[in-house]
């Protein structure tokens, strides 16, 4: 199953038709990483180096920290917190598992935002 069974508002990021809007201390995170969107995690993460629990833990991302996110692919199906998903988002430092970040199925990235094969390695 691809969607979450859940939702919630994404904080610090406006949709626009031509892309998002990042502001606030997410956008400030965003942009200072040169990645194009913002995602926030609204528990404790770990970061991998692929997209699967199986790949090395390369860092951790707090509860309410934003994060710079360039893309997202799909990977290892996740179930927490009453979520199934298996979209992961890559950040500079990894990925993290859409299931822990605020917004829709794809942790508030643009369903149009797919890694490529040069990105998502």
């Amino acid at each position: 199953m691809r969607m979450r069974t859940k939702a919630f508002a994404t904080a610090g990021v406006g949709a626009l038709a031509t892309g998002l809007l990042l502001t606030g201390a997410a956008g400030a995170h965003a942009a200072a990483a040169g990645l194009p969107y913002a995602v926030t995690p609204y528990a404790n993460v770990n970061v991998r180096s692929g997209p699967s629990t199986t790949t090395d833990i390369t860092g951790h991302v707090a509860a309410g920290q934003p994060r710079g996110a360039s893309c997202w692919t799909h990977g290892e199906t996740i179930r927490d917190n009453g979520y199934v998903n298996d979209v992961w988002v890559r950040l500079a430092e990894g990925y993290v598992s859409a299931v822990y970040l605020k917004g829709d199925q794809y942790g508030g990235l643009p369903a149009s935002a797919t890694c490529s094969d040069a990105t998502s390695r």
